[in-house]
Formats: structure tokens, C-alpha cells, sequence
């Protein structure tokens, strides 16, 4: 465990309330016929996130910070601002899905749930000190297990899935088309990225003896095999997740003609009466673990991102009168999203206006980080292998046709 790190919590953050949603209405709506699009993301999320953190641990800087250094503000402002406003947008949905999936548990105010979880979150990040606050990061990741274990509480036919899995029956229709995209863009998303590159230069610094690898290529060996063990191990948690999520939904609701799911909340609740009181209250439970995994991470990247862009001084292990320019940003995302919850904006809504701007974003980040990475400049000697090369701008294409898929499904 010890080993294991920005990737791990990346991954984990990644199956967070909006996520959950998204692959349970997969499930829901086409079945089994959604299974093999986890499979298919899997070694793409792993690249790019692999480039995202050897540009982190290189360096010793953020995305925003070498975005900065070597390209036109025009651009780096843009990028972190559209960020900012997918992540705040996409905090206030999750925080709304914990406080309803707590409120389906134990009963109780929704408003005040989410009030307590965002400004729980926002105290740990605060005042707690990073080499206290990554474990509990860590062991936020265990609350995935609750959808492991929920598969295998329900009758799942193995054969029919595996086939589905493997040899899937894909479709043009529209319908299909956006569901595709859909869990495309919320698998591999811009606030993962800025994330785990910020939290490799952080652990760097956070490191005694540690520094950059460009400076210090005699330690490239070790933590190059560190970062992509990690990397690996994170990205498979996600997916295998995923997909546990999209069974799950498959084989209950989809199973008994539940075909419309619009939040996380509402795909537990909807299990109840198909699956059991044990089924419903391992996801409803997984909701609020996931979340308060996901809420920091939302928060942070933008923190992370905005302060890089303006040179402020960074970090989860600096105290609050060293960094507070971070630490006002990182709040203002938290309580925007907290306030968001009180308005009259329709939730479903801001998920679907978070897609879209993660969606727009996406493509554009992903191009400048393969040409951050490819440069000698910015990463010495350790410029991306070929393999490596070949697999993020793969990564870059499909999520290029899926942004463009989806902008066009949505101007039609």
C-alpha cells in the first residue's frame, strides 16, 4: 500500500456520485450492450494518466504550471477556467448525491447532509496536515468494494456477460451513441489529469531526498516503476468498478424493465424493492464513500490548477498562511458547490453542462500534455517512449471523435 499513491486515490476518484450515476443508467438503459466500453477505456485511461504523472514527477510541477511555462496564457487561462467551472459544477452534483443517498439511508435533511459533507471535506484539506490526509485518501479507496461485493450478491449470468463483454452488439443509434460517449467522458476527464500530475510533484516534495527527475535522473528507475504500478493498480480499480456498476444495473434494473436512471440516489433506490434491503444499502453506502473520495479531489485539482497559473505557492502540506491564495480557491470551489445545491438549477442539468465542458476540454489538455511530454525541454531525457507516445495521442483521437460525437448529438 505503501507504494501506492496518486494513482490509486486518481483512480478511485474517478467512480465518484456523477460517475456511478452515469454507468448505472448505462446499465440500465442498453444492459449488457455497455459492458465492453470499460474494457475498451481501460488502456487509454491508463496512458494518458501515465503521461500526466511522469509530466508530474519530472518536472516537480503541475499541468497548469508547465502549461504556463511554455505556451500562451491566452490558452493556460481558458483551460483552468472552464476547469474550475466543470469541477465546481461537478462538486455540487456529488455532494447533492451523497446527501441523498445518506437522507435514503437514515432518513434526515438532504440540505444538511450536504452542508456537513462539504465543509467536513473542506476542514480535513484545510487543517489537516498531507502526510495525515493522503492514507485517509487511501482508505476512502476501500468504499469501492461496496460495488464488488454488491455483483456478486445478485444472480449474474457469467457466460452472457463475458460474450457481451467481448463480441458486443454495437449500435448507430443516437440513444447508443450518447451513452457511449457518456461513459467515455466521464472515465477519463480533465480533473484527473491535473490531479495526479499535482499530487506526484506534491509526494516529490513532500519526499526527503526527493527531486525532480530531470535533476535527478538516478532516481528515475524506481519511481518510473513506482508511478505506473501505481498507475495501473488505480486506473484497474476504476474500470473494474465500472463495470461492476454497469452489471449490477444490467442484471437488476435493466433485468426488470427500469430503463431511465437519472442520479446515483435514484439507481439504489430503485434496487431496493428488485435486489434486497443488502444490495441497496452496499450502494447507497458506496454513494457517500465514493464521494467524500471524489469531493477533495474535485476541489483540489482546481485549487492545484488555478494557483499554478497564477505562481501562487501550492500544495495539501503547505499550512494555510503559506498558501493561501490555494486554500482560498480550493474553498471557493468546495462552498460554491455546497451553494449550488440550494438553487433551483436542476441537478441532472449540471451533470449534463459538467460533460459538456469536460468534453470540450478534454481534447485540447490531452494534445498539450503528449507535447509536453514529448518535449526534451520540459522533460530532459525522459521524453515518452514510443509505446507510450503511440498509446496517449490513440487516447487523444477517441476522445477527440467522442467530444465532436457529442457536440453534434447535442447541436442536432
Amino acid at each position: 500500500m505503501s507504494r501506492l499513491g496518486p494513482g490509486l486515490i486518481t483512480g478511485a476518484a474517478d467512480d465518484d456520485p456523477s460517475g456511478i450515476a452515469t454507468y448505472s443508467q448505462g446499465g440500465a438503459q442498453f444492459g449488457f450492450g455497455m459492458l465492453w466500453t470499460i474494457l475498451f477505456t481501460f488502456p487509454l485511461m491508463v496512458a494518458i494518466q501515465l503521461v500526466s504523472a511522469r509530466i508530474g514527477r519530472v518536472t516537480g510541477q503541475g499541468l497548469a504550471a508547465n502549461i504556463r511555462r511554455h505556451y500562451p496564457a491566452p490558452l493556460l487561462y481558458a483551460i483552468v477556467g472552464l476547469l474550475f467551472l466543470a469541477n465546481t459544477i461537478n462538486l455540487a452534483a456529488d455532494i447533492g448525491a451523497m446527501a441523498a443517498a445518506l437522507k435514503l439511508l437514515i432518513g434526515g435533511p438532504a440540505h444538511l447532509y450536504a452542508i456537513a459533507f462539504g465543509v467536513v471535506s473542506l476542514l480535513l484539506q484545510v487543517f489537516v496536515p498531507f502526510p495525515r490526509y493522503s492514507p485517509i485518501l487511501k482508505v476512502l479507496t476501500l468504499a469501492l468494494l461496496a460495488y464488488v461485493i454488491t455483483v456478486f450478491s445478485v444472480q449474474v449470468p457469467w457466460g452472457d456477460v463475458l460474450l457481451a463483454t467481448l463480441l458486443p452488439q454495437l449500435s448507430v443509434r443516437a440513444d447508443y451513441v450518447v451513452m457511449v460517449v457518456a461513459i467515455f467522458g466521464t472515465t477519463i476527464s480533465p480533473y484527473l489529469f491535473f490531479w495526479q500530475a499535482s499530487q506526484e510533484a506534491e509526494e516529490q516534495h513532500a519526499a526527503k531526498g526527493e527531486e525532480p527527475l530531470k535533476f535527478a535522473p538516478g532516481q528515475a528507475a524506481v519511481q518510473l516503476a513506482r508511478i505506473r504500478t501505481d498507475t495501473l493498480i488505480g486506473m484497474g480499480m476504476s474500470n473494474t468498478v465500472a463495470f461492476f456498476i454497469v452489471l449490477t444495473a444490467a442484471v437488476t434494473l435493466n433485468a426488470h424493465g427500469i430503463t431511465d436512471i437519472q442520479t446515483s440516489a435514484q439507481a439504489a433506490e430503485a434496487l431496493r424493492p428488485i435486489a434486497g434491503e443488502f444490495t441497496f444499502v452496499l450502494f447507497a453506502a458506496g454513494i457517500v464513500g465514493t464521494g467524500l473520495l471524489a469531493v477533495p479531489i474535485l476541489a483540489g485539482s482546481a485549487a492545484y490548477a488555478v494557483a499554478e497559473t497564477f505562481r501562487w505557492p501550492t500544495g495539501l502540506g503547505l499550512r494555510l498562511l503559506k498558501a493561501r491564495g490555494f486554500y482560498a480557491i480550493l474553498s471557493l470551489a468546495t462552498l460554491l458547490g455546497i451553494a449550488l445545491g440550494f438553487t433551483s438549477i436542476d441537478p441532472i442539468r449540471m451533470l449534463i453542462w459538467s460533460a459538456v465542458i469536460n468534453g470540450v476540454i478534454a481534447v485540447p489538455i490531452m494534445v498539450v500534455m503528449m507535447l509536453l511530454a514529448m518535449r526534451g525541454d520540459v522533460m530532459g531525457r525522459f521524453t515518452l517512449s514510443r509505446r507510450l507516445g503511440v498509446a496517449g495521442w490513440i487516447a487523444t483521437a477517441v476522445m477527440a471523435l467522442a467530444s465532436i460525437t457529442m457536440l453534434a448529438t447535442l447541436g442536432a
